[in-house]
């Protein structure tokens, strides 16, 4: 399997490539803990079925020394103990916003009560755009069908502007 279209060998593929890698560098600089964030692109992905980001990150989650054992059990964080209660209001926001099509009212004020509990105003930007981005960083890898196995960590780094 190989993708349908390389977005990087057109020229405005590799600008819009760039303009999201950017916007992904500002939510990594954000106060939201890097350990949430690999949590919720993970997650994010799971749901969406995207091979490519799913074994990005998961593998830059191992890198940062996040668990097998937490990174196994992500897409069942319901039903595990390995989880924090901020994570887990992080994953339910993830869910919800992910599936934000399947839900009859989008994201539920439960959830959102959870995420304010944990999270300051300027983590909550963060978490949401997080959410965002990696939907249509999803969407992308999808829709062209890239396919995951062949991610380095670190393999992106020089697209910082």
């Amino acid at each position: 399997m190989g993708p349908r279209i390389d977005l990087m060998a057109s020229e405005l593929g590799a600008r819009i490539a760039k303009r999201i890698y950017n916007v992904a560098a500002v939510i990594r600089q954000s106060p939201l803990p890097q350990a949430i964030q690999d949590l919720v692109m993970l997650r994010a992905s799971q749901i969406n079925g995207c091979g490519f980001c799913v074994d990005y990150h998961t593998k830059d989650a191992a890198a940062a020394g996040e668990s097998a054992v937490r990174l196994h059990l992500v897409a069942a964080w319901r039903e595990s103990t390995v989880f924090t209660e901020a994570e887990r209001a992080a994953l339910a926001l993830t869910e919800e916003g992910t599936r934000i099509a399947d839900a009859h009212h989008g994201v539920s004020d439960q959830t959102w009560a959870q995420v304010r509990a944990h999270y300051d105003d300027d983590q909550i930007v963060a978490l949401v755009s997080l959410i965002a981005m990696i939907n249509a960083n999803n969407r992308l890898n999808v829709i062209v069908r890239n396919p995951g196995g062949s991610y380095e960590p670190g393999m992106f780094a020089g697209m910082a502007s």
